[in-house]
């Protein structure tokens, strides 16, 4: 069985992403980095990462974004949202294949990784 492989989806002025990028590193954990102001996730990485956590929860309700376009007053398909206005996601995304974690902290990520 090969090693799993990890995926990081954040920014990389974003401290709770810089964390969890830390985090691997200091554990030899591999992992490969998307940052979400050098490319936006693809309708397939999106629809994929939501098959793991409602798309609703993937939603930065603290952004500026958020609160700029008035989504509290909205009715939004969330998929349609992030595709748009990818600094809608909370961040960071940390996916193995189907698993995905969102937005943690360090004991999640001790449990995410089986790193306890």
């Amino acid at each position: 069985m090969g090693k799993t492989e990890y995926q990081i989806i954040g920014t990389r002025k974003d401290n709770e992403t810089k964390k969890a990028i830390r985090y691997c590193k200091e554990r030899d954990i591999p992992f490969h980095f998307v940052d979400l102001y050098e490319r936006s996730l693809s309708t397939g990485e999106l629809e994929n990462i939501c098959r793991g956590i409602d798309p609703k929860d993937m939603i930065d309700t603290t952004s500026s974004v958020y609160k700029k376009r008035g989504y509290d007053y909205m009715d939004y398909d969330p998929i349609e949202e992030l595709l748009e206005y990818p600094h809608l996601l909370r961040i960071p995304v940390i996916r193995a294949g189907n698993k995905i974690l969102v937005s943690a902290d360090s004991k999640d990520l001790d449990q995410f990784f089986g790193t306890e």
